[in-house]
């Protein structure tokens, strides 16, 4: 069962790269993602795992 509602922020552990999406869709197991460095992508969620990020602050980026 998915758990991602429209506007959730959440980035993928396989494309880091991707930095933080924000979802714009839920269909059964499609979340369609709008990521910073990737655009709108669709993720199948029974084949990829999505990771809730509270603030939609990349945890990946590195500050100095």
């Amino acid at each position: 069962m998915n758990d991602f509602s429209l506007g959730d922020f959440v980035v993928l552990p396989a494309a880091p790269e991707w930095g933080v999406g924000q979802v714009q869709s839920v269909i059964s197991n499609r979340v369609t993602v709008n990521f910073d460095h990737a655009g709108k992508q669709l993720i199948n969620t029974d084949n990829v795992r999505l990771v809730h990020v509270a603030d939609g602050t990349d945890p990946y980026s590195i500050s100095d």
